[in-house]
């Protein structure tokens, strides 16, 4: 008997977080810039916010619960100082719980100044770092893996030169995924792992401000023209003397880019690694065509990384594309929802089909990925309500089967829907006339290259050691109590 995963607690697959940073050569308001490229980076982040400007070593911070324009009113953000370094940070939580005391920047004052750190990835190594480092006396203040890099950089800083010879030798000691914006006293560091497992990138504005983001789109909203992506393993040093580059840790392993960046975490007008999101996405709808084709009326997309997709699937079958959806906009989106019934109501708020698009009609319908079924199982709902009269789901991603340690929260295999039943079973479960998944093999092709990705959540080998606890609360029994209090509120 195929088993009724509709009761079940759903979820979408999670963002990790958002990094910006700024240098200028003059003093100047940079809180407001940082608040823009934090804006165009929501979507990699909706937990916490948070920007530190640095004065000549003069450190002003804020941060908070909550997304970017309700964390910083006008008020909050001329509260922030002028200086010529900002760094900033959108947070969702893959180590360690949604509590205000866990968004970043980090900031932290040690013995050759102070230290901000924004952090976007998981390491893989976190649980025996920070268990050496508390056997020597190290307070954590927090239960993130985040605050683990910041105690490695500083203790390297210590006994280090410069900073980018402490974050040089840090890279020695930690493992796995991390984007880093770093601002010391004097410098802005923009450093990417070995393995590339997260984008980062570079661009200059007109008046000379040198600007870094996780995205290409945060640097478009800031004026900022895109220069180029940060090499994996590099570090890049802004100060007043200029911008320099370390590559002593690049080219030594393979890349391993999280191919769902392309997928469904980036914004579609982002261009990563060189490669067009949208244009990947398209591509991924036209291997489905041809992966999976089949006799039908209309091509219709989930909003939103499901739009692109199902535009490559029309160019490629010829069926004609149609918009399915209205999306509320002003709705955040359902994963955020804590409980079943909350993610429900928020699917049926967020989401409603156009009847005249789909009522008596044979529907494609292209999707990023499917999870545990539940919240696609009731858009389907929807559709069926709107008088669809045949639905085949495309899904623009192989099935998950694995958890991922590198920044993406999927952390428990046994909730997998595709752990337990076959693709068939599933488009029982969810209610479709047919379902297809994009193979691992077109997967690898969506920049037109095999590009070398991460594909460990489909099946593929992990490119790092598998940590020994990769749970996301891994850290709340080693909380204070008043972390672990502030978690349960």
């Amino acid at each position: 008997m195929i088993q009724d995963m509709s009761t079940e607690i759903d979820h979408h697959i999670h963002e990790e977080c958002g990094v910006f940073g700024a240098f200028s050569r003059q003093n100047t308001e940079l809180a407001g810039l940082a608040y823009c490229g934090l804006y165009a980076l929501q979507h990699r982040g909706q937990e916490s916010a948070g920007i530190v400007v640095n004065n000549g070593g003069v450190f002003s911070s804020y941060l908070d619960n909550g997304l970017v324009g309700d964390v910083f009113s006008p008020g909050r953000l001329r509260a922030l100082r002028c200086g010529n370094i900002v760094v900033g940070h959108v947070r969702y939580a893959t180590t360690g719980a949604d509590s205000k005391r866990n968004a970043q920047p980090i900031v932290i004052n040690h013995h050759k100044g102070k230290m901000a750190l924004a952090h976007n990835g998981n390491l893989t190594n976190s649980f025996e770092l920070r268990d050496e480092l508390e056997k020597n006396g190290s307070i954590f203040h927090t239960t993130t893996d985040s605050e683990v890099i910041a105690y490695i950089v500083v203790q390297e800083r210590l006994r280090s030169s410069s900073i980018e010879a402490a974050v040089s030798a840090a890279m020695d000691r930690i493992e796995g995924a991390y984007s880093l914006i770093i601002s010391s006293p004097t410098k802005l560091l923009a450093v990417r792992d070995p393995h590339g497992f997260r984008p980062l990138c570079m661009g200059k504005r007109t008046d000379g401000a040198i600007v870094f983001a996780s995205e290409s789109c945060g640097l478009d909203a800031v004026g900022a023209a895109f220069e180029r992506d940060i090499l994996p393993g590099e570090i890049v040093v802004v100060d007043c003397g200029g911008i320099s580059s370390d590559i002593s840790h690049c080219a030594h392993v393979p890349k391993s880019l999280c191919v769902f960046e392309y997928i469904y975490f980036a914004r579609p007008d982002s261009v990563i690694d060189g490669a067009s999101v949208s244009l990947a996405r398209q591509r991924a709808g036209a291997f489905l065509a041809q992966e999976h084709p089949v006799s039908a009326d209309v091509v219709i997309g989930v909003p939103d990384s499901g739009l692109d997709a199902a535009l490559g699937y029309t160019q490629y079958s010829g069926i004609p594309y149609g918009i399915g959806f209205t999306k509320n906009k002003y709705i955040g989106r359902t994963f955020i929802a804590p409980t079943a019934l909350e993610r429900e109501s928020g699917v049926n708020l967020k989401l409603n089909p156009v009847r005249a698009c789909v009522d008596s009609k044979r529907v494609v319908l292209i999707d990023d990925s499917i999870v545990r079924g539940t919240t696609c199982r009731h858009i389907i709902g929807l559709l069926r309500k709107a008088g669809a009269k045949e639905i085949h789901m495309r899904v623009s991603a192989p099935p998950f089967v694995s958890p991922c340690y590198y920044g993406t929260d999927i952390d428990d295999a046994a909730n997998l829907i595709a752990n337990h039943h076959s693709v068939e079973e599933i488009a029982q479960i969810i209610g479709v006339d047919s379902l297809g998944y994009l193979s691992i093999e077109h997967v690898r092709q969506l920049t037109g290259c095999d590009s070398g990705f991460c594909t460990a959540c489909f099946g593929g080998a992990y490119p790092t050691t598998v940590p020994t606890d990769g749970r996301k609360a891994r850290f709340e029994d080693k909380a204070p109590r008043g972390a672990q209090d502030d978690h349960l509120r």
